[in-house]
């Protein structure tokens, strides 16, 4: 694995020292970002060739892990850029051949705008449509959650082929005439993430296209959702673990005067402290496996891509829940950060592909039915 210590610190300490402000105030963590596009990490996954730094899904699970503890709303505007890279990286739009070098670089911070009203989770199946245009195609699509809106310098959207026959995935510079972010988010978590709706209404849209005309669905679920699924389940491993860390030092420091003893010492407490931290070493454990068979497939290795996100994110509905109850007041009043991560970890569940929606597909694939 790569070293990525030097690179993640002064990355860390930016987002530690902003991530109050950036959940209380709903702001876009941008000292955070400009932290990351300094580090190289924006590149951690692209090849060397481009500028990357050539890792692969272990480092990818090191550093989020890493960020989402220090601040979820972090953590999920990189997993979306590494997202996008990735799936500009399968499949490169030959007029735009710097693309994934200012990627790489950090010059450029890219996001996925897949998610339509009309579709909801089913991001794979987008009710958007492109229609002929003289010799080209328009794009005219409308998302419901973009993280990163009116911040990212690359889009990378889907929508229904003019055909009516498949999916298209384009790579939208954000010059590009026709992107216009169309709301406010305020969100129960993430709070700064920046996940406004936006409007793409692109003419001459084919020169942006990543892949060949028709094949979106195929790199949705051959890249996309490997990498996206991977990295949203480190975000809950980080959160977890971040609220694990802080429910186990206010525990060991918060005083019942009257007993004379520490929060610590009652059984009641040291049992869910337990359950926490080993609920945790396990679904670490399981991200670590999920990240080595993506990054040499095997036989089960969609098992892991479907289940990897679903089980992540419920674990950390169930840690930060605990911790939340076995700090009591003291979470509840803000001031341990409990609730914070407590909040970024409902997201995970509802984004898609939803938790609900990958235990379904897990259960077709387990008893030979089709997914899709």
């Amino acid at each position: 694995m790569l070293d990525l210590t030097s690179r993640l610190d002064p990355v860390l300490s930016v987002a530690r020292k902003s991530a109050h402000e950036v959940d209380s105030a709903a702001t876009f963590p941008a000292d955070a970002v400009a932290a990351l596009r300094e580090s190289g990490l924006l590149g951690v996954t692209l090849p060397e060739e481009v500028g990357g730094l050539g890792g692969g899904p272990a480092e990818l699970v090191e550093v989020v892990t890493a960020v989402a503890g220090a601040c979820g709303s972090t953590a999920m505007i990189y997993l979306m850029h590494v997202s996008a890279a990735m799936t500009v990286a399968a499949a490169p739009p030959s007029d735009f051949p710097d693309m994934l070098a200012a990627l790489a670089s950090g010059r450029n911070l890219a996001t996925l705008a897949f998610s339509e009203a009309g579709s909801r989770s089913h991001f794979w199946a987008p009710i958007s449509q492109a229609q002929h245009s003289g010799s080209d195609v328009r794009v005219d699509a409308r998302k419901s959650f973009v993280t990163s809106a009116g911040y990212a310098d690359l889009y990378v959207t889907s929508t229904g082929t003019a055909d009516a026959d498949g999916v298209d995935l384009y790579a939208f510079p954000s010059e590009t005439p026709g992107i216009t972010v169309v709301g406010q988010w305020h969100g129960l978590g993430l709070r700064g993430n920046a996940s406004s709706p936006m409007t793409f209404e692109v003419e001459a849209a084919s020169t942006y296209r990543v892949g060949p005309a028709g094949g979106g669905f195929d790199i949705l679920l051959g890249t996309v959702m490997p990498w996206f699924n991977l990295g949203n389940a480190a975000v809950s491993v980080g959160l977890s673990q971040a609220a694990t860390e802080a429910a186990v030092r206010h525990t060991s420091a918060a005083q019942l005067e009257h007993l004379a003893q520490r929060l610590s010492a009652l059984p009641t407490i040291r049992a869910q402290l337990a359950k926490m931290s080993i609920e945790l070493a396990s679904t670490r454990a399981y991200v670590d496996q999920a990240a080595g068979r993506i990054a040499e497939p095997v036989d089960d290795t969609v098992l892991h891509v479907l289940g990897v996100k679903a089980a992540a994110n419920d674990a950390a509905l169930r840690i930060t829940d605990t911790a939340m109850r076995v700090c009591g007041g003291a979470a509840f009043s803000e001031h341990l950060q409990i609730d914070r991560y407590f909040r970024d970890a409902r997201a995970g569940h509802v984004m898609a592909p939803t938790a609900d929606v990958l235990y379904d597909f897990y259960g077709k694939a387990i008893t030979g039915q089709a997914l899709f």
